[in-house]
């Protein structure tokens, strides 16, 4: 209701023996607007309609689902008013091309050097401007507007590659046929009995094909994830129960975390260790190691041939992407290699590429004398460290260096002790 107005004693005492009455029968049911009946045992917080809906009678119509009439997407009027286009600028029109239902900001057309409301000239029409009354939901819908029929160039689309397949698996079979050139690639058609078609045929060799697939790949790829009947749920990251867990590699308060809820360590646990003596060296170096390189290698491939207007997709044509790259890196190679012989023809020099076979195991003069212990006691010395200052420079004939001489608070040289440097 709209207000709850205010009732007295006995007013509300007779509203309670109507109630008791009507619930047990004695008094007909209430009935609502539409003249249905109310039943007297629903409670009152349910019969009761809200007060911001104004309902001055009891009832459940507030309760039912009520009608939609939203405005329909495809009445709306789009694009420009036909008819009469104004000859003179109109005051809050667009100073651009002079339409009314927009201004200069959001205008379409293309900027002209001096708009039309200055010249008066090659005014445009004005657009349907119409904001439909929608519900809740249909403010919402992100399906508003669009035209289902678009989708049957979708299907239309799916349908050709579909045809495509079979032909291009029809060419193959007949291919294989012909190379091996027996008799047994070209069985005759058994014979149909009722209700079998070739759909079904090809039903089970895309099934047959699917399983192959299903093999291979369960064949390459290790279980990651197991699915427990009991708990209904899946269990990710398993690992043999024999081997040690990688919260145990390691138990130094400082080591690699461990996240006990993906049951994943992403850093090594064990950097202290030789690389042949580590069992595990953490989830990032399993992740980034095997055919990972060659696949990002691949992806920016793809990349940068769509830059280039090629269409690639790893993803969904893998096997294209891969023989596209392929060809890339070999085309790559021997231009590298067409471009390095033309320097050498050009320039010479192939000569001094390759290192002589006296050179890679000739003698060397350095002298390093090891102890028992495989210590080294001498010939490794470190050199001495040069500054950016100029070293043994000897001026004037000099057998020593400025500086290497000092008496009395003078600096000289050392051969001669004579104090005049130049």
């Amino acid at each position: 209701m709209a207000a709850a107005s205010f009732a007295s004693r006995e007013e509300l005492k007779k509203a309670r023996d109507l109630e008791e009455a009507r619930k047990a029968g004695t008094i007909p049911a209430e009935r609502d607007e539409e003249g249905k009946e109310i039943n007297p045992h629903i409670p009152q917080y349910i019969s009761k309609a809200p007060w911001y809906l104004n309902q001055s009678h009891p009832g459940l119509k507030h309760q039912r689902q009520q009608a939609k009439t939203p405005g329909e997407i495809s009445d709306i009027k789009k694009g420009l008013i036909q008819g009469s286009v104004t000859t003179k600028f109109r005051k809050g029109a667009c100073t651009n091309c002079g339409a009314m239902t927009h201004n200069a900001k959001a205008c379409v057309e293309r900027p002209r050097k001096i708009g039309a409301k200055f010249t008066g000239q090659d005014f445009k029409p004005d657009e349907y401007i119409v904001v439909p009354e929608r519900d809740f939901d249909g403010k919402r819908d992100r399906w508003a507007g669009y035209d289902t029929s678009e989708y049957t160039k979708v299907i239309s689309r799916w349908q050709d590659v579909e045809e495509e397949r079979k032909l291009k698996k029809a060419e193959d079979f007949e291919r294989t046929a012909h190379d091996n050139g027996t008799e047994s690639a070209k069985k005759k058609k058994k014979p149909k009995k009722d209700g079998d078609s070739d759909s079904d045929s090809d039903s089970d060799a895309e099934s047959s094909a699917d399983e192959e697939f299903a093999e291979r790949d369960t064949a390459n790829n290790a279980p990651v994830a197991g699915y427990d009947p009991r708990t209904k749920t899946t269990i990710r990251n398993l690992r043999i129960r024999e081997d040690t867990a990688k919260y145990l590699l390691n138990l130094d308060l400082n080591s690699a975390h461990y996240d006990p809820k993906s049951r994943s360590m992403r850093e090594n646990p064990l950097p202290h260790l030789k690389p042949d003596e580590q069992v595990f060296k953490g989830d990032n170096y399993v992740k980034f190691s095997g055919e990972v390189k060659d696949m990002g290698e691949l992806q920016l491939f793809a990349w940068d041939a769509e830059h280039k207007g090629e269409a690639v997709d790893p993803l969904a044509l893998p096997s294209q992407a891969e023989l596209m790259f392929k060809q890339f890196r070999e085309k790559k190679d021997s231009l590298k290699s067409v471009q390095r012989q033309q320097l050498l023809s050009k320039y010479g020099g192939e000569e001094h590429l390759e290192q002589p076979e006296e050179i890679k195991f000739a003698q060397t003069e350095s002298y390093v004398e090891y102890a028992r212990d495989g210590r080294v006691l001498r010939g490794l010395e470190r050199a001495a460290v040069r500054s950016k200052y100029e070293e043994d420079i000897y001026p004037q004939n000099h057998k020593s260096v400025w500086g290497s001489y000092w008496r009395e608070g003078r600096w000289g040289f050392a051969c001669c002790h004579q104090f005049v440097r130049n």
